[in-house]
């Protein structure tokens, strides 16, 4: 997985402990361990904890980053349609329409 900068870009200059905690800990230390879970795993996690949350900004970037780490079209479209029983149908509407445009 690539450096994760977009703490640094987006909040280093108001909070930059912030900045660091999401770069260099969430995405440098805790993504990085491979060897308990995968980066595939791991953003199917992540993006089902973003649906059913709601956060769909951050949903779109980890779809992403999803597809990034190897996780398909078809793969995500079955973690929405899971979901869509548990976070709500409009959450899943909406999460379709993103992969729509990601995948």
């Amino acid at each position: 997985m690539k450096k994760q900068t977009a703490g640094y870009d987006n909040f280093s200059d108001v909070a930059p402990k912030f900045a660091e905690l999401n770069d260099d800990v969430l995405f440098g230390e805790v993504w990085s361990r491979e060897e308990q879970l995968s980066s595939k795993e791991r953003s199917l996690i992540t993006c089902s904890s973003l649906l059913t949350q709601g956060m769909l900004p951050q949903l779109k970037a980890h779809f992403q980053i999803a597809k990034d780490n190897g996780v398909t079209k078809e793969e995500m479209v079955e973690v929405v349609t899971q979901l869509a029983f548990y976070a709500g149908w409009p959450k899943a509407w909406a999460a379709m329409n993103l992969i729509k445009e990601i995948y």
